[in-house]
């Protein structure tokens, strides 16, 4: 039987704009990633993410930033590398703090967005991320962009590392993500993500944007969770998973 851990970016509203479905994704994912206040969410929300969290037993991860809450942490910054060390830091204790009052506990980092994209190539920022996760707690796994060279850095600086991939990205024929500036790079269509999904999870490989098959080894796929079919694909993604007898599992048990 296979096993896929199922995860989305959850905790996303601020005041009275409101970011996706958190009750309802809650129910379909096996891991939440929560945003820490940097590029979206506010304290009491994120809060309210982690203690609906916590009631379905889903597993927490700090979703850290670049400081961008305009630019949705999606803008590419040149941020030297004691500060952004301080600044996952920062985000880390925030969510943990917030997470102990709402009786569960972090036990992953995904970075967000720009900082995402930009740690899975570049060794200085991503060192930084690496050193501020060392310092907080080098027990949390770190979640990075799946065939990106962040993965073995990260696990030659000792900390466990986690590739994933996304339901609702289209790739290139290369195995990174095509720009969201680009025709076709996010995908809509809850069937279509699903079947895409689950031939990622049996045989390896997904279909990139120019028809081509690449291979993908991940442990966990992310849907986004502020698409505005991300709740009817993430069921959809769960229920065919699940048809075809995958174990949706997270990947970081939870920890008291």
């Amino acid at each position: 039987m296979h096993s896929i851990d199922l995860n989305s970016d959850l905790g996303e509203s601020f005041g009275a704009w409101r970011m996706g479905d958190d009750a309802a994704m809650l129910d379909i994912v096996t891991s939440a990633n929560v945003a820490c206040g940097f590029h979206a969410g506010d304290p009491a929300g994120i809060l309210q993410t982690l203690k609906a969290a916590a009631e379905k037993n889903v597993t927490i991860g700090a979703h850290v930033s670049y400081p961008d809450k305009v630019g949705f942490g999606r803008r590419n910054m040149d941020v030297a590398s004691d500060e952004l060390t301080a600044d996952v830091i920062y985000q880390i204790g925030a969510l943990q703090a917030l997470a102990k009052a709402a009786g569960t506990s972090v036990r992953y980092v995904k970075p967000h967005g720009a900082l995402y994209n930009t740690i899975a190539h570049d060794r200085r920022q991503a060192m930084a991320v690496i050193e501020a996760i060392r310092a907080i707690d080098p027990a949390l796994v770190l979640v990075a962009l799946a065939g990106s060279p962040l993965i073995e850095l990260a696990r030659s600086e000792g900390l466990q590392c986690v590739a994933e991939a996304f339901a609702d990205r289209a790739y290139t024929p290369e195995g990174t993500l095509v720009s969201r500036r680009e025709p076709g790079a996010v995908l809509h269509d809850p069937v279509l993500v699903a079947q895409r999904m689950l031939r990622l999870v049996q045989s390896g490989f997904i279909e990139a944007i120019d028809g081509s098959l690449v291979r993908i080894e991940a442990d966990s796929i992310c849907v986004h969770g502020d698409s505005p079919a991300a709740v009817e694909m993430a069921r959809e993604l769960r229920r065919v998973l699940e048809h075809a007898n995958t174990s949706l599992q997270p990947f970081a048990g939870e920890r008291r």
